[in-house]
């Protein structure tokens, strides 16, 4: 249960109102997209296992590694495409929180808008990475109580269509259907789902979260010491660089952390985005699909729309019960709320890692925030409802363009050998076998390391002789990098997913009605 938080923050990413949005939009296939939803999930699962396991290995996240190996001006040009990301995303977050605020409140959609500023603010005070191990408990709690309760919501949801839905239908919708290659609307929205599903910042989040319960591991078990003189940066305060200082604070998980946490973190995504994302996204279809399958009013006025957020409200509340459309809603906002707050965090570890920009971090979350308020607040001025639902679309087109941009370092670093290689010590049984490894480096190096008597434990040698200059040769490694079989499947799905995007953003090009 200890390592259970990082894979449900990460699953926020796969059920967020920008999810909802294709989801409802597949609906006019019914059911028969559920398969390529399935796909899709386990084609990100595959790639957020990936990017999990950079994070644990390297102990730091796909944004930092990209600054670190990567060419400057390509690590540039990665940072810009994933910074466009965040606030893609971001986006979609507003967007669903505003309606939700909408629909619940009846709070007017640029109020909705602005009060979506809450989540900034709170991920501002209270997410603290580096911070005492039960206070980001703390808040991964916040965040999981969020995502259960859409979890929540949506099997209500389930429950209140099921006398209009045919579940023989739902389960068929599970296999391949011709649809998905011979209707070229199906293909397209099997395409999309693919893009609304696996999220670019979701792959900096899973690297990035996981290196907690690796450092607490290492202190408890006397592998790592946090430094006496601890800089606790500001939020809001410019400090000058000291890079001295940073790079000794730099935090490299040992091998028994690697051990110790590799199966608990993959299990637990594994398992959050089965149990939480996928059961939400296919819940999302099904609803949608009971409800649009005829064609009727969508929202009261008369007329007939393209299917949005507030089409499946409208339709749940007229043609089920008030409550149904009710508990639509708080799904939607307990989903814009929790995504809100990880892309927050997301678009942190982005700017960090890849920048130089010694931003504090209060800053840089109101910087990436404020620049997706500006569509958001432009387009409910000028365009109300329709205008929204334009502009969801359209940052899901943005997000497919530079999913392929994001993917391609994250399985670059995990099938080079020299990046995921892990260090590990001579097999010793007693402390003065490492001592005498660590007296041989000294004299390498033209100095002897005298005997330490305070040394008394194997941990406390490991860490003693890590202090001590052992020569490059004498030192071993362990290779964590993908297999021959991992990195040939990572490359077919970064082929399919590259394809997929571009052939919708081509067809899009060329003035064909896609629907996304």
């Amino acid at each position: 249960m200890k390592y259970v938080g990082p894979g449900l923050m990460v699953s926020v990413a796969y059920m967020d109102p920008g999810n909802f949005a294709s989801s409802i939009a597949s609906a006019q296939f019914q059911y028969k997209l559920l398969f390529s939803l399935v796909i899709s999930n386990i084609m990100a699962g595959f790639l957020q296992i990936l990017a999990g396991k950079l994070g644990i290995c390297t102990g730091e996240d796909l944004a930092a590694n990209s600054k670190k190996y990567l060419p400057a001006g390509l690590n540039k040009i990665i940072y810009i495409f994933a910074e466009i990301a965040v606030i893609a995303t971001d986006v979609a977050e507003i967007i669903g929180t505003a309606i939700a605020f909408n629909i619940i409140f009846n709070i007017p959609l640029l109020g909705g808008v602005l009060l979506s500023i809450v989540d900034m603010l709170f991920v501002i005070m209270a997410y603290r990475p580096d911070g005492p191990m039960v206070l980001l408990r703390i808040f991964e709690g916040f965040v999981s109580l969020l995502v259960f309760g859409t979890v929540i919501c949506f099997a209500i949801e389930l429950g209140k269509v099921s006398p209009t839905t045919n579940w023989k239908d739902v389960a068929l919708g599970f296999l391949p259907s011709k649809v998905i290659f011979t209707d070229i609307n199906g293909l397209y929205l099997s395409a999309a789902l693919l893009g609304s599903n696996l999220m670019p910042h979701s792959l900096y989040l899973g690297s990035g979260v996981v290196q907690a319960r690796m450092k607490a591991y290492d202190i408890k078990m006397g592998l790592y010491k946090i430094p006496a003189k601890k800089k606790t940066k500001s939020l809001f305060k410019f400090e000058e660089a000291d890079q001295d200082n940073d790079v000794a604070e730099k935090y490299k998980p040992s091998i028994h952390a690697i051990d110790e946490t590799m199966n608990y973190t993959i299990a637990e995504l594994i398992v959050s985005l089965i149990t939480v994302a996928l059961f939400v996204n296919a819940a999302i279809l099904i609803v949608a699909g009971s409800a649009l399958s005829n064609p009727m009013d969508d929202d009261g006025d008369g007329a007939l729309e393209n299917a949005d957020l507030f089409t499946l409200h409208h339709l749940l509340t007229s043609h089920l019960s008030k409550a149904a459309g009710s508990v639509f809603a708080f799904a939607l906002l307990c989903s814009g709320l929790c995504g809100g707050t990880v892309v927050t965090i997301a678009g942190q570890m982005i700017m960090e890692g890849h920048s130089d920009a010694r931003i504090p971090p209060g800053i840089k979350r109101m910087i990436t925030r404020f620049l997706a308020l500006i569509p958001c607040v432009t387009v409910v001025l000028i365009g109300g409802r329709e205008g929204l639902s334009t502009v969801l679309n359209a940052f899901q087109v943005v997000l497919s363009f530079v999913l392929p941009f994001i993917c391609a370092p994250l399985i670059y670093f995990t099938s080079n050998r020299e990046i995921m290689k892990v260090e590990i010590f001579e097999e010793v049984k007693t402390p003065t076998e490492c001592h005498e490894l660590a007296i041989v480096g000294g004299a390498a190096k033209g100095g002897i390391s005298h005997s330490n008597p305070s040394v008394e434990s194997i941990s406390e040698v490991e860490q003693y002789t890590q202090e001590q200059s052992i020569p490059n040769a004498m030192r071993k490694y362990k290779n964590m990098s993908n297999s021959k079989a991992t990195t040939i499947i990572a490359v077919i799905i970064w082929i399919i997913i590259t394809f997929l995007n571009f052939w919708l953003l081509v067809s899009m090009a060329l003035g064909v009605d896609v629907p996304v």
